[in-house]
């Protein structure tokens, strides 16, 4: 097993700023930053620039942000998620399938426009995984 699981925190609208704020802190740099407006979903107007997906990486420090879109998905302090890069598409099936028995999907198991199949499930013990599996180009 060469999974590693990855923090991804969730913000209020002010990932951008959160980014700049661990950029000064850490150095470091943003990789991949993709608003809502330049994704496929259908979103609130509003969300048109705040960030969908964007990874931050210094050295070994690597963590992903996103903006939540929902006032309720939002709650202090229950804003991170882990995510497993996993290694084949049996594998995502398998662990979606395990984590899904006992808690809860937030998004079903699905193909995505940035070439992975993704899931997201919170535990029976509230951590939300986040799995994504990026299929071969």
């Amino acid at each position: 097993m060469k999974h590693q699981a990855t923090p991804y925190l969730t913000f209020n609208g002010n990932a951008k700023e959160a980014l700049e704020y661990y950029k000064e802190v850490f150095g470091g740099e943003v990789i991949g930053l993709q608003t809502f407006g330049e994704s496929d979903f259908e979103t609130p107007p509003q969300m048109d620039d705040k960030v969908m997906h964007a990874s931050y990486k210094k050295d070994r420090l690597v963590f992903m942000i996103s903006d939540s879109f929902s006032a309720d998905a939002f709650k202090a302090g229950n804003n991170i998620s882990l995510v497993l890069e996993l290694e084949s598409a049996e594998e995502i099936q398998t662990y979606y399938k395990r984590l899904k028995e006992k808690g809860t999907v937030l998004m079903e198991i699905q193909d995505t426009f940035w070439g992975a199949t993704y899931a997201k499930v919170k535990d029976e013990y509230g951590i939300i995984w986040d799995l994504n599996f990026t299929k071969d180009k």
